[in-house]
């Protein structure tokens, strides 16, 4: 697991999730934790290091 940072593309808030680098590709929804509003988190690793991220809103 890692814990990495980022901005909601909601609120603006920089903050933080823990992601399990055993997974290669994992796409899910999470709730914002500051505005609770839905986001779309996409994530990708090679060799447990984190190669992309993305965070989309939810309309």
């Amino acid at each position: 697991m890692i814990e990495h940072f980022f901005t909601c593309p909601y609120c603006w808030k920089t903050i933080s999730m823990l992601i399990d680098t055993s997974i290669i590709k994992q796409s899910y929804i999470e709730d914002c934790e500051v505005c609770c509003n839905p986001m779309q988190i996409s994530a990708q690793f090679l060799n447990s290091e984190l190669i992309d991220f993305q965070v989309i809103n939810i309309e």
